[in-house]
Protein backbone atom coordinates (compact mmCIF):
# COMPACT_ATOMS: atom_id res chain seq x y z
CA UNK A 1 0.00 0.00 0.00
CA UNK A 2 2.71 2.52 1.00
CA UNK A 3 4.21 1.72 -2.68
CA UNK A 4 1.05 2.85 -4.06
CA UNK A 5 0.41 5.60 -2.34
CA UNK A 6 4.19 6.92 -3.04
CA UNK A 7 3.91 5.91 -6.87
CA UNK A 8 0.54 8.08 -6.77
CA UNK A 9 2.20 10.53 -4.69
CA UNK A 10 5.32 11.15 -7.61
CA UNK A 11 2.26 10.58 -10.53
CA UNK A 12 0.51 14.24 -9.43
CA UNK A 13 3.97 15.42 -8.68
CA UNK A 14 5.12 14.54 -12.48
CA UNK A 15 1.47 16.10 -13.35
CA UNK A 16 1.85 19.19 -11.75
CA UNK A 17 5.38 19.90 -12.98
CA UNK A 18 3.66 18.93 -16.76
CA UNK A 19 1.06 21.67 -16.06
CA UNK A 20 3.11 24.46 -14.94
CA UNK A 21 5.72 23.79 -17.59
CA UNK A 22 2.90 23.72 -20.28
CA UNK A 23 1.85 27.23 -18.82
CA UNK A 24 5.18 28.74 -18.35
CA UNK A 25 6.95 27.60 -21.32
CA UNK A 26 5.46 29.59 -23.55
CA UNK A 27 4.94 32.20 -21.50
CA UNK A 28 8.83 32.20 -20.89
CA UNK A 29 10.27 31.72 -24.02
CA UNK A 30 9.15 33.57 -27.28
CA UNK A 31 10.58 32.55 -31.14
CA UNK A 32 10.96 35.52 -33.42
CA UNK A 33 11.22 35.55 -37.18
CA UNK A 34 14.39 37.48 -38.62
CA UNK A 35 11.94 40.06 -39.72
CA UNK A 36 9.90 41.13 -36.09
CA UNK A 37 10.83 42.53 -33.23
CA UNK A 38 8.97 42.49 -29.66
CA UNK A 39 8.46 45.53 -28.26
CA UNK A 40 8.52 44.44 -24.38
CA UNK A 41 6.73 46.07 -21.80
CA UNK A 42 7.48 45.12 -17.68
CA UNK A 43 4.20 46.12 -15.57
CA UNK A 44 2.88 48.01 -18.35
CA UNK A 45 6.34 50.44 -18.77
CA UNK A 46 8.38 50.12 -21.95
CA UNK A 47 11.58 47.45 -21.28
CA UNK A 48 13.29 47.15 -24.67
CA UNK A 49 12.80 45.68 -27.72
CA UNK A 50 14.11 42.21 -28.25
CA UNK A 51 14.88 40.40 -31.37
CA UNK A 52 15.37 37.87 -33.65
CA UNK A 53 15.67 34.98 -32.40
CA UNK A 54 14.84 32.66 -28.81
CA UNK A 55 13.93 35.55 -26.45
CA UNK A 56 13.60 35.17 -22.41
CA UNK A 57 10.25 36.81 -20.51
CA UNK A 58 9.31 36.91 -16.90
CA UNK A 59 6.09 35.04 -17.01
CA UNK A 60 2.88 37.07 -16.24
CA UNK A 61 4.94 40.25 -16.13
CA UNK A 62 6.37 41.14 -19.39
CA UNK A 63 4.00 41.94 -22.06
CA UNK A 64 5.26 42.08 -25.70
CA UNK A 65 4.04 43.43 -28.91
CA UNK A 66 5.25 41.74 -32.07
CA UNK A 67 5.89 44.45 -35.09
CA UNK A 68 6.89 43.23 -38.49
CA UNK A 69 9.75 45.58 -40.23
CA UNK A 70 8.67 43.89 -43.62
CA UNK A 71 7.42 46.57 -46.58
CA UNK A 72 3.41 46.50 -45.80
CA UNK A 73 0.91 46.96 -48.29
CA UNK A 74 -2.10 49.69 -47.42
CA UNK A 75 -4.75 49.48 -50.38
CA UNK A 76 -6.48 52.76 -50.59
CA UNK A 77 -10.24 52.67 -51.34
CA UNK A 78 -11.75 54.79 -54.13
CA UNK A 79 -12.58 58.03 -53.40
CA UNK A 80 -14.39 60.56 -55.49
CA UNK A 81 -12.55 63.93 -55.75
CA UNK A 82 -13.51 66.94 -57.54
CA UNK A 83 -10.10 68.24 -59.26
CA UNK A 84 -9.35 71.82 -59.39
CA UNK A 85 -10.58 72.80 -62.21
CA UNK A 86 -13.76 71.24 -61.23
CA UNK A 87 -14.16 68.18 -62.49
CA UNK A 88 -15.28 64.64 -60.57
CA UNK A 89 -13.58 62.13 -60.76
CA UNK A 90 -12.95 58.50 -58.87
CA UNK A 91 -9.10 57.94 -57.76
CA UNK A 92 -7.77 55.08 -55.54
CA UNK A 93 -3.85 54.42 -55.13
CA UNK A 94 -1.36 51.66 -53.19
CA UNK A 95 0.85 52.75 -50.49
CA UNK A 96 4.17 50.60 -49.55
CA UNK A 97 5.31 51.72 -46.05
CA UNK A 98 7.60 50.11 -43.43
CA UNK A 99 8.57 50.21 -40.28
CA UNK A 100 11.79 51.59 -39.05
CA UNK A 101 11.55 51.98 -35.15
CA UNK A 102 9.40 49.70 -33.23
CA UNK A 103 9.20 51.12 -30.50
CA UNK A 104 7.90 54.17 -31.45
CA UNK A 105 5.23 52.44 -33.72
CA UNK A 106 3.51 50.80 -30.84
CA UNK A 107 4.18 53.48 -28.38
CA UNK A 108 3.61 56.88 -30.50
CA UNK A 109 0.41 55.85 -32.33
CA UNK A 110 -2.80 53.12 -31.66
CA UNK A 111 -3.03 50.87 -34.30
CA UNK A 112 -0.38 52.22 -36.45
CA UNK A 113 -1.52 50.00 -40.10
CA UNK A 114 -4.85 51.63 -39.37
CA UNK A 115 -3.98 55.41 -38.80
CA UNK A 116 -1.66 55.21 -42.00
CA UNK A 117 -4.08 54.15 -44.19
CA UNK A 118 -6.41 56.87 -43.07
CA UNK A 119 -3.58 59.28 -43.35
CA UNK A 120 -3.21 58.19 -46.81
CA UNK A 121 -6.50 58.50 -48.13
CA UNK A 122 -6.87 62.01 -46.07
CA UNK A 123 -3.86 62.93 -47.98
CA UNK A 124 -5.17 61.52 -51.61
CA UNK A 125 -8.26 63.65 -51.48
CA UNK A 126 -6.00 66.87 -50.64
CA UNK A 127 -3.46 66.33 -53.66
CA UNK A 128 -5.91 65.52 -55.94
CA UNK A 129 -8.45 68.25 -55.04
CA UNK A 130 -5.19 70.55 -55.67
CA UNK A 131 -3.96 69.76 -59.50
CA UNK A 132 -6.31 70.17 -62.42
CA UNK A 133 -6.95 67.02 -64.41
CA UNK A 134 -4.50 66.80 -67.37
CA UNK A 135 -1.88 67.14 -64.42
CA UNK A 136 -3.09 64.59 -63.21
CA UNK A 137 -3.52 62.20 -66.35
CA UNK A 138 -0.30 63.61 -67.08
CA UNK A 139 2.06 63.92 -64.34
CA UNK A 140 1.06 61.19 -62.34
CA UNK A 141 4.72 60.31 -60.81
CA UNK A 142 4.94 64.16 -59.73
CA UNK A 143 1.58 63.69 -57.70
CA UNK A 144 2.39 60.01 -56.15
CA UNK A 145 5.39 62.04 -55.17
CA UNK A 146 3.77 64.99 -53.31
CA UNK A 147 1.40 62.53 -52.01
CA UNK A 148 4.32 60.29 -50.65
CA UNK A 149 6.05 63.59 -49.06
CA UNK A 150 3.26 64.84 -47.29
CA UNK A 151 2.37 60.86 -45.74
CA UNK A 152 6.20 60.61 -44.87
CA UNK A 153 6.56 63.99 -42.84
CA UNK A 154 3.27 62.68 -40.87
CA UNK A 155 4.11 59.13 -40.09
CA UNK A 156 7.96 59.75 -39.35
CA UNK A 157 7.47 60.55 -35.51
CA UNK A 158 5.72 57.41 -35.65
CA UNK A 159 8.87 55.10 -36.68
CA UNK A 160 7.44 54.40 -39.90
CA UNK A 161 9.19 55.40 -43.48
CA UNK A 162 6.63 55.60 -46.99
CA UNK A 163 8.55 53.68 -49.81
CA UNK A 164 6.12 54.70 -52.29
CA UNK A 165 2.94 55.97 -52.92
CA UNK A 166 1.05 55.27 -56.45
CA UNK A 167 -2.32 56.01 -57.85
CA UNK A 168 -3.34 53.45 -59.44
CA UNK A 169 -6.26 54.30 -61.23
CA UNK A 170 -7.98 57.47 -62.44
CA UNK A 171 -11.98 57.21 -62.96
CA UNK A 172 -13.64 59.71 -65.11
CA UNK A 173 -16.97 60.61 -66.18
CA UNK A 174 -18.79 59.04 -69.27
CA UNK A 175 -19.20 62.45 -70.76
CA UNK A 176 -15.44 63.93 -69.76
CA UNK A 177 -14.34 61.01 -71.79
CA UNK A 178 -15.98 61.82 -74.91
CA UNK A 179 -14.79 65.50 -74.35
CA UNK A 180 -11.61 64.10 -74.74
CA UNK A 181 -12.00 61.88 -77.37
CA UNK A 182 -13.27 65.35 -79.30
CA UNK A 183 -10.11 67.14 -78.23
CA UNK A 184 -7.56 64.49 -79.16
CA UNK A 185 -9.28 64.09 -82.53
CA UNK A 186 -9.46 67.44 -83.39
CA UNK A 187 -5.65 67.72 -81.89
CA UNK A 188 -4.71 64.76 -84.40
CA UNK A 189 -6.61 66.82 -87.26
CA UNK A 190 -4.67 70.04 -86.58
CA UNK A 191 -1.09 67.86 -86.56
CA UNK A 192 -2.25 65.97 -89.41
CA UNK A 193 -2.44 70.22 -91.45
CA UNK A 194 0.08 71.22 -90.21
CA UNK A 195 2.52 68.32 -91.00
CA UNK A 196 0.55 68.48 -94.94
CA UNK A 197 1.64 72.27 -94.93
CA UNK A 198 4.97 71.94 -94.12
CA UNK A 199 5.75 69.24 -96.52
CA UNK A 200 3.86 70.96 -99.33
CA UNK A 201 6.00 74.66 -98.53
CA UNK A 202 9.33 72.19 -98.53
CA UNK A 203 8.11 70.92 -101.80
CA UNK A 204 7.83 74.40 -103.09
CA UNK A 205 11.17 75.15 -101.97
CA UNK A 206 13.11 72.16 -103.99
CA UNK A 207 10.96 72.96 -106.83
CA UNK A 208 12.37 76.58 -106.87
CA UNK A 209 15.53 75.20 -106.48
CA UNK A 210 15.46 73.10 -109.41
CA UNK A 211 13.87 75.48 -111.67
CA UNK A 212 16.80 78.11 -110.83
CA UNK A 213 18.94 75.46 -111.58
CA UNK A 214 17.73 74.20 -115.26
CA UNK A 215 18.07 78.15 -115.39
CA UNK A 216 21.41 78.00 -115.15
CA UNK A 217 21.76 74.84 -117.30
CA UNK A 218 19.13 74.00 -119.76
CA UNK A 219 20.40 70.76 -120.30
CA UNK A 220 19.07 69.73 -117.39
CA UNK A 221 15.59 70.31 -118.41
CA UNK A 222 16.13 67.69 -121.52
CA UNK A 223 17.70 65.12 -119.72
CA UNK A 224 14.63 65.48 -117.40
CA UNK A 225 11.98 65.09 -120.15
CA UNK A 226 14.46 62.57 -121.56
CA UNK A 227 13.98 60.57 -118.13
CA UNK A 228 9.99 61.03 -117.86
CA UNK A 229 9.91 59.12 -121.16
CA UNK A 230 11.70 56.52 -119.96
CA UNK A 231 9.53 55.95 -116.87
CA UNK A 232 6.46 56.38 -119.20
CA UNK A 233 7.55 54.06 -121.37
CA UNK A 234 8.17 51.16 -118.79
CA UNK A 235 4.39 50.82 -117.97
CA UNK A 236 1.69 49.54 -119.39
CA UNK A 237 -0.45 52.25 -121.09
CA UNK A 238 -2.29 52.38 -124.21
CA UNK A 239 -1.42 55.93 -125.54
CA UNK A 240 1.37 56.90 -127.44
CA UNK A 241 3.64 59.68 -127.09
CA UNK A 242 5.64 62.12 -129.71
CA UNK A 243 8.65 64.13 -128.37
CA UNK A 244 9.27 67.56 -129.46
CA UNK A 245 12.52 69.42 -129.24
CA UNK A 246 12.37 71.86 -126.73
CA UNK A 247 14.28 74.53 -129.22
CA UNK A 248 10.54 74.72 -130.23
CA UNK A 249 9.11 76.38 -127.39
CA UNK A 250 11.89 79.19 -127.71
CA UNK A 251 10.70 79.54 -131.48
CA UNK A 252 7.41 79.90 -130.52
CA UNK A 253 8.20 82.18 -127.79
CA UNK A 254 10.41 84.37 -129.81
CA UNK A 255 7.69 84.59 -132.51
CA UNK A 256 5.48 85.73 -129.58
CA UNK A 257 7.72 88.42 -128.49
CA UNK A 258 8.08 90.19 -132.38
CA UNK A 259 4.36 90.15 -132.94
CA UNK A 260 4.13 92.42 -129.85
CA UNK A 261 5.75 95.46 -130.71
CA UNK A 262 4.21 95.57 -134.00
CA UNK A 263 0.60 94.95 -132.86
CA UNK A 264 1.71 98.39 -130.68
CA UNK A 265 2.73 99.99 -133.68
CA UNK A 266 -0.24 99.33 -135.49
CA UNK A 267 -2.37 100.56 -132.65
CA UNK A 268 -0.65 104.18 -132.76
CA UNK A 269 -1.05 104.92 -136.47
CA UNK A 270 -4.51 103.96 -136.27
CA UNK A 271 -4.88 106.35 -134.06
CA UNK A 272 -2.79 109.26 -135.95
CA UNK A 273 -4.86 108.23 -138.58
CA UNK A 274 -8.56 108.99 -136.54
CA UNK A 275 -6.24 112.16 -135.77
Amino acid sequence: MESDSSFYDILVWIVTIAVLAAILLPQMFKILREYERAVVFRLGKYLKTKGPGLIFLIPFIDKIERVDLRVLTINVDRQEVITKDNVTVHVDAITFFRVMDAEQAVIQVEKYIHATSMLAQTTLRSIVGQVELDELLAEREKVNKNIQEIIDRQTDPWGIKVVSVEVRDVVLPENMKRAMARQAETERDRRAKVINAQGEYQAAERMVDAAQMMEKAPMALQLRFLQTMAEVSEENATFAMLPLPMEMLDVFKGMSDTNLPSSSNGDETDTGDES
